[in-house]
């Protein structure tokens, strides 16, 4: 294989441009740059959450995610290119309905806390949610496949699940938002008990 990265230090956006893999160049504030650093990011995070203890399957499908968000990026590179397939969607979905059928139902919102390894499924999720958005503002200007834009849904409900999961793994739980309806329920619930003899 060919050494691709001969030169790291090149100089040449020292001007406030960037080169595209067409060799093209534009200016590192545009639409597509943004969903291209967002991209870079989110897999930049995932390798920061598969530092993590995990289950070997949720560890081989984030690996496989980094691999999938690498094409992205790589897709997003070269306008008018496709390199991330459907088949990578369709993987997103399998996994979201194998780990959401371990899960109990969701009794009320949840907080981005718990474990460290949920904390930073959490942050990927955010992360994932913002290079979505990137993707849809490209889109609206620059025509994309449609697989970027599902792919970045799919995966931050994804990583929402996961988040549960990694929750889990040490017999932990989800961490609840206090809401005031959370907040009256526990108090009917403790009146009640409060009231049998």
């Amino acid at each position: 294989m060919a050494n691709r990265l001969s030169q790291i230090a090149t100089r040449t956006g020292d001007n406030g441009t960037t080169g595209l893999g067409d060799n093209t160049r534009v200016s590192k504030d545009s639409l597509r740059v943004h969903a291209m650093g967002d991209v870079d990011e989110l897999n930049s995070n995932i390798g920061v959450l598969l530092c993590e203890d995990m289950p070997g399957g949720v560890r081989e499908v984030l690996v496989e995610v980094q691999h999938q968000l690498f094409n992205l990026g790589g897709e997003l590179s070269i306008p008018g290119f496709e390199l991330l397939k459907p088949e990578a969607v369709a993987l997103l979905d399998e996994a979201l309905e194998t780990y959401n059928a371990q899960l109990p139902r969701l009794a009320e919102f949840i907080l981005p806390a718990g474990s460290r390894a949920a904390s930073l499924a959490h942050v990927c999720r955010t992360v994932a949610r913002r290079a979505e958005r990137a993707v849809v503002a490209l889109d609206k200007v620059e025509t994309l496949k449609e697989a970027p834009r599902l792919y970045l849904n799919r995966l931050s409900d994804l990583l929402f699940v996961l988040s549960r999961v990694l929750n889990r793994m040490n017999g932990g739980d989800d961490v609840y938002w206090k809401s005031e309806r959370m907040v009256r329920m526990a108090r009917e619930d403790q009146k009640d008990q409060d009231s049998q003899p």
